[in-house]
């Protein structure tokens, strides 16, 4: 495929944005089960009217939508689990900075695609510098560490089934639509298994945080599994990785958490990176 155009670019750059964005929201929740049980839930009921409207994906599309949907349960699992006892800016660079090499290499051996050299040394910064704000003396407890690294596993998994279920589907936002709303539907139940009970919803801060991270999820994976039809799925994975400077940036700013000289390192080294890698 071709290089990154300016327009899908700066929509994956707005998505990265976004994810970080839903991130903080989790992680700042008082019970973050229910909370992305929550999110999941109302991204598939914001996804529901459009079933109605769009043509259905491709018969071949099927199977990576109940693949991808598999792989993001176990997502949201494991990354609850990180954010137990890790910061944001802890657990949320080891979850994505492990995705975008295991994202080309899943890609190269499913897709047939192929990187330049300069893509490879970018998705190289990129993939280094992510895992290495992760690694410093404040890094997490083991057992986050371990949460956030299969997270980041899962991630792999899961955007190389969409990039091959997308370019099957013949119609990328049927694809997304569909995708959010399996995905979604289930949470609930997922959390009725954890819990032995329903997620009680209240009107009030933490139901409006969950509302809100569940439509910024849906924008924001939703603009990648677009971009992912039209563009190399690694280099996708690459610069939506970039989230990472923002994730930072809230963390420190909403969260309290602090900002380190070599996160500032770290962050130069991701965003050459994302240049060369969208190059």
């Amino acid at each position: 495929m071709s290089s990154v155009s300016p327009l899908v670019l700066a929509l994956v750059l707005g998505s990265a944005l976004l994810h970080a964005t839903w991130n903080a929201m989790l992680r700042s929740g008082a019970d973050r089960l229910w909370s992305i049980s929550v999110m999941c839930a109302i991204s598939a009921a914001a996804a529901a009217p459009f079933v109605l409207i769009l043509p259905a994906p491709a018969a071949a599309s099927w199977p990576y939508v109940g693949l991808s949907t598999a792989l993001q349960i176990g997502y949201c699992l494991f990354l609850v689990r990180a954010y137990r006892d890790g910061l944001l800016s802890q657990v949320y660079p080891i979850a994505r900075g492990a995705a975008p090499l295991l994202v080309a290499a899943g890609a190269a051996a499913f897709a047939g695609e192929r990187l330049s050299g300069h893509a490879i040394l970018g998705l190289t910064l990129v993939s280094c510098g992510i895992m290495t704000l992760g690694l410093g003396r404040d890094r997490p407890d083991i057992r986050s560490t371990a949460a956030a690294v299969l997270s980041g596993a899962f991630i792999a998994g899961y955007m190389v089934t969409d990039g091959v279920g997308v370019r099957l589907s013949g119609h990328p936002t049927s694809y997304v639509v569909w995708m959010s709303l399996v995905q979604g539907a289930p949470m609930p139940f997922v959390y009725l298994i954890a819990r032995r009970r329903f997620p009680n919803v209240q009107l009030d801060r933490e139901l409006a945080k969950s509302v809100a991270g569940g439509v910024i999820s849906l924008v924001a994976y939703g603009i990648v599994v677009w971009a992912m039809s039209t563009t190399d799925m690694a280099k996708v994975s690459g610069l939506r990785e970039t989230s990472i400077l923002f994730a930072t940036i809230i963390g420190a700013l909403f969260l309290k958490e602090p900002m380190t000289l070599t996160r500032g390192v770290c962050a130069v080294v991701i965003s050459t990176g994302a240049i060369l890698l969208a190059g």
